[in-house]
């Protein structure tokens, strides 16, 4: 399983590797936007196969960034990881903000899976050539406010900001509030963001600017590079000063943008005020933020089917069956090899209607089926279909109580189940294993399954016909 660290401001130079050479020109794939929207995404981290690994928690559902390599990073044994720590807590994966160059390959890679592409929330990217030449008649607009600034703001300079010019900077966040117009919560919350960001400038992660004024800043801007794209967290001006928002971004551009090609501006929230500026500045492109919800193929049935072979029926679990079910999950000595001990795992009381209860819940959340394998109307024993890798593959096991073992029961409502499971339900594959001292399951899976490998614990076994 998965171990996440929650963001901090010390942990912003530790993603910053991972940061400054990704490509994928989104503004969730920064160390600013982690940590200056934390109260939203609830972000942790690990790195796993070289590649950073992000855990968000947004309105209570947990949902992962697309992996993010280093130098050596392996995106797919990092996809494997979130797959196999999600499949231990029971939580179907879903994968937020991935960009669109990486949707192919999770549509390939997932087949039952649930995308979402939200237009209100996609980033606004220019070419760094267009917002710091402001060229053609398309651009004019702004050409003339920069125009209209100049003449009235002779001597009016942009200057880079470090920590050094904290005198400054609290100045200009003094006046900025002073004409500040928006009282809203989220507004107010925001700028309470942009200002603590401005007190992490000497880490080295941010490139900070503002525009200076006989000795006052006008306006202030910070932003992060990552790739060739140089992403701004924040810009803020003083409204009373005509100009200074265009001239501001031409001269930001200038500036810092000579090692980038592309400067995202950001989501605008949803703020009409917001999309009606930055679509002014004609972004090239608006970057899509897809969504994969990931599922698997017991997504599409709605109740557990009756399966029939010559001598047992396969169906779902009955109160009748409790006190037979009870028995054989607290069998010990029959349980030896199943492979799993509810103690490990006990949530609340242990109650005669515990496993049933564990059974259907897993059934509901479409996890697992649990078939009750019956004889002449008599339950007997369990196949259970379970342990989805979320890309077309499930495990079986199969367990009979010990006063009808060793009459063939457990390999026939194997093969019924596994049947079902490749040409109703759909899978790719199904998997199974047995511990090494197993020697009848071993000559079960032998005669069902081909063999695919071993460890000092189990034998691996896959049929996918």
């Amino acid at each position: 399983m998965l171990h996440f660290t929650p963001i901090t401001p010390a942990d912003m130079p530790l993603l910053r590797p991972y940061y400054e050479k990704c490509a994928y020109r989104l503004c969730e794939y920064s160390a600013g936007v982690k940590y200056m929207w934390r109260h939203v995404l609830h972000s942790e981290y690990t790195v796993v196969a070289g590649c950073l690994i992000i855990r968000n928690t947004i309105h209570g559902s947990v949902q992962f960034d697309f992996p993010v390599p280093g130098p050596e990073g392996d995106v797919e044994a990092a996809l494997s990881a979130i797959e196999d720590h999600c499949r231990e807590l029971g939580q179907r994966p879903i994968f937020a903000f991935v960009p669109e160059t990486e949707g192919c390959r999770m549509a390939m890679r997932y087949p039952k899976v649930s995308l979402t592409n939200e237009w209100s929330w996609r980033d606004y990217i220019y070419m760094v050539e267009d917002l710091s030449r402001f060229e053609g008649r398309r651009y004019s607009g702004q050409r003339n406010h920069i125009n209209k600034f100049r003449k009235h703001h002779q001597g009016a300079e942009f200057i880079p900001l470090t920590a050094d010019d904290r005198e400054l900077i609290e100045q200009f966040w003094r006046d900025y509030e002073a004409e500040f117009g928006k009282t809203g919560e989220g507004a107010q919350r925001e700028l309470q963001l942009a200002k603590e960001l401005f007190t992490y400038l000497d880490m080295g992660i941010f490139r900070a600017g503002g525009i200076l004024w006989e000795g006052k800043l006008l306006s202030i801007a910070l932003a992060e590079k990552c790739g060739v794209t140089l992403v701004c967290h924040i810009e803020k001006a003083l409204y009373s000063h005509a100009g200074v928002y265009p001239t501001m971004v031409q001269l930001f551009a200038r500036y810092y943008g000579g090692d980038c090609v592309w400067i995202n501006r950001e989501d605008d929230g949803q703020d009409k005020g917001l999309r009606t500026s930055k679509m002014q500045y004609l972004p090239i492109e608006r970057a899509g933020k897809l969504r994969f919800a990931v599922g698997n193929e017991l997504d599409a049935i709605d109740e557990i089917p009756t399966l029939t072979t010559a001598r047992l029926t396969l169906r779902g679990f009955t109160d009748e069956d409790k006190a037979a079910y009870n028995a054989l999950c607290l069998d010990d000595e029959r349980n030896r090899y199943w492979g799993y001990d509810y103690r490990k795992d006990l949530q609340g009381e242990l109650t005669e209607d515990y496993f049933l209860h564990v059974a259907r819940a897993d059934f509901d959340r479409r996890l697992a089926v649990n078939f009750a394998i019956c004889l002449d109307g008599k339950w007997i024993g369990e196949a259970v279909l379970y342990n989805g890798d979320w890309r077309g593959g499930m495990e079986l096991g199969c367990r009979i109580a010990p006063e009808y073992a060793g009459s063939g029961y457990g390999t026939e409502a194997f093969a019924a189940v596994a049947e079902w499971g490749l040409y109703q339900l759909g899978l790719a594959k199904i998997v199974a294993k047995c511990y090494r001292q197993n020697e009848a399951s071993y000559r079960m899976l032998s005669s069902t399954m081909r063999k695919t490998g071993e460890d000092q614990q189990f034998f691996y076994f896959e049929k996918l016909i």
